[in-house]
C-alpha cells in the first residue's frame, strides 16, 4: 500500500475529542454521577491526547486540530468538576 493511499487520518485524536467531548457533556449529572462518567472519562482523553499529539507531531501535523480542542474539553470538565459540578449540582 503506497504512502498515497494509506489513511491520512488520526484516530487516536478523534477518539480523543469524542471521549472528552462526551465526559464534558456528561459531567453536570448530579450525586457523583457526573463525577465518575465524566472525571473517569476525562482521565481516558487526557491519556489518549498525549498519545494522539506524538502521533500528529509524527504524522507532520495532522489530527492536531482534535487534539487541542480535546485538551480544552479536558480542562473545562477538570474546571468544571473542581467547582463541584458532578457532586451538588
Amino acid at each position: 500500500m503506497s504512502s498515497s493511499i494509506a489513511r491520512r487520518t488520526n484516530r487516536t485524536a478523534w477518539a480523543a475529542f469524542w471521549t472528552a467531548l462526551l465526559g464534558l457533556v456528561l459531567m453536570p449529572i448530579p450525586l457523583f454521577i457526573g463525577l465518575i462518567l465524566g472525571g473517569g472519562l476525562s482521565l481516558v482523553a487526557a491519556v489518549l491526547i498525549v498519545i494522539g499529539l506524538l502521533k500528529g507531531l509524527a504524522r507532520s501535523g495532522k489530527g492536531i486540530g482534535p487534539v487541542v480542542f480535546a485538551a480544552i474539553f479536558v480542562l473545562l470538565t477538570w474546571g468544571g468538576i473542581s467547582i463541584g459540578g458532578g457532586t451538588i449540582w
